[in-house]
């Protein structure tokens, strides 16, 4: 079965390093055809994960980002009656052609593909409680229904769907049930030095690792409010290689620690820590 699922499945990108766990917890979620619910702290790749997963597919990505206000009709369609009624006005031909004002949400647009893609639902806990609630029927059936227009879309494949949550707020168990789940763990340090090379593949070693023994250091500091992230750790390579910083200064100076450290109380916080 495990030979099975990963034989052609996801097995990390260019730019994407992947867990052996994370990769696995893909394909087991392509293979069972179920949403997969990726958690983890920000800046740990849950985003990025979609990008990499439609890269290394060969498959369209689709982005419906969440927000507070955001509706799960949104996402099926929307009919634009404000245009219908502009062009009525202005004597517009088709004005009684509905179907000319039904617009398809993202999820509306994967189901309607002719291909098979990758639905990236992006921070799903940003939006009301009821939000995921009323996604479970379209994405069970993979269809939905137009009042307006009488049709029924269909899914002409089932898209492979990855959702994000930042755990702002705990999700309906009901639709728990439906997903495959996999917490993405912070990166050991091994698995951050490959991912880091894949973005600066000629960094100096010693440089890498010292910015990179600061940076944990940083992060297990007990009154930290917001630990450093992956990406901000890559940007401040990027910053130190730009600014021509040897090895040997980054620990006692920390040169462009504001890439890193990002509120007042914890650069208070680095300081008062002395040499990291």
């Amino acid at each position: 079965m495990n030979e099975q699922i990963g034989k052609s499945g996801f097995a990390g990108s260019r730019d994407y390093v992947a867990s052996e766990e994370l990769m696995a917890s893909v394909n087991v979620a392509i293979a069972l055809k179920k949403p997969l619910l990726i958690k983890g702290e920000p800046g740990t790749g849950k985003t990025m994960l979609a990008e990499a997963v439609a890269e290394s597919l060969g498959k369209r990505l689709i982005i419906w980002n969440i927000k507070s206000t955001t509706k799960a009709q949104e996402g099926l369609y929307v009919y634009d009656t404000i245009q219908r009624l502009y062009d009525g006005q202005f004597g517009e031909a088709g004005v009684d052609d509905i179907a000319r004002y039904i617009k398809l949400g993202k999820l509306g647009e994967a189901f309607d593909s002719e291909e098979q893609v990758v639905l990236l639902i992006d921070e799903i806990d940003k939006a009301d409680l009821e939000f995921p609630n009323d996604l479970l029927w379209e994405l069970d059936q993979m269809e939905f229904y137009i009042h307006e227009t009488k049709r029924t879309v269909k899914a002409k494949h089932r898209p492979i769907v990855i959702i994000t949550s930042n755990a702002e707020k705990e999700l309906p168990d009901a639709f728990l049930r439906r997903c495959i789940f996999h917490y993405i763990d912070f990166p050991d340090e091994a698995l951050m030095e490959e991912i880091v090379r894949v973005h600066y593949p000629d960094v100096e070693d010693n440089l890498l690792k010292s910015a990179m023994e600061v940076f944990y250091n940083i992060r297990s500091l007990r009154d930290i409010r917001k630990k450093p992230s992956t990406s901000e750790l890559i940007d401040w390579i990027n910053a130190l290689q730009l600014g021509g910083i040897s090895a040997e200064k980054i620990k006692g100076a920390l040169p462009f620690i504001g890439v890193v450290v990002k509120k007042d109380e914890d650069l208070e916080t680095v300081r008062h820590a002395g040499a990291l």
